[in-house]
């Protein structure tokens, strides 16, 4: 049963090699290359194109769009941390005070 694995398992890996640098080859071809680079191209402005809308679409509703919403947890986070160094600074000073009796 052993040696029926080792066969199979050298020819899978024979058939790997000749077929990745196959592949490799045909990918890094300008033939391929062109195209789906202006594909991608053409994705990411249809993309672009699609969040401005969306976002122009929740400003008219009234609604906060995703740059609003991050900037405001960016800012939730800045005071968060602040608060959190007020925190701190008050524990520091309350153990330097004496024990009151």
């Amino acid at each position: 049963m052993m040696m029926g694995w080792d066969a199979f398992k050298k020819s899978f890996d024979v058939w790997e090699d000749a077929t990745a640098k196959y592949l490799e080859s045909w990918l890094r071809s300008p033939l391929v290359l062109g195209p789906g680079g202006a594909m991608l191209t053409a994705a990411m402005r249809t993309k672009s194109a699609v969040d401005g809308a969306v976002d122009t679409w929740w400003s008219t509703v009234g609604l906060p769009t995703r740059r609003d919403q991050e900037r405001s947890l960016h800012a939730l986070n800045q005071l968060q941390s602040r608060l959190m160094d007020l925190e701190e600074t008050l524990a520091d000073l309350r153990a330097q005070l004496p024990p009151q009796a």
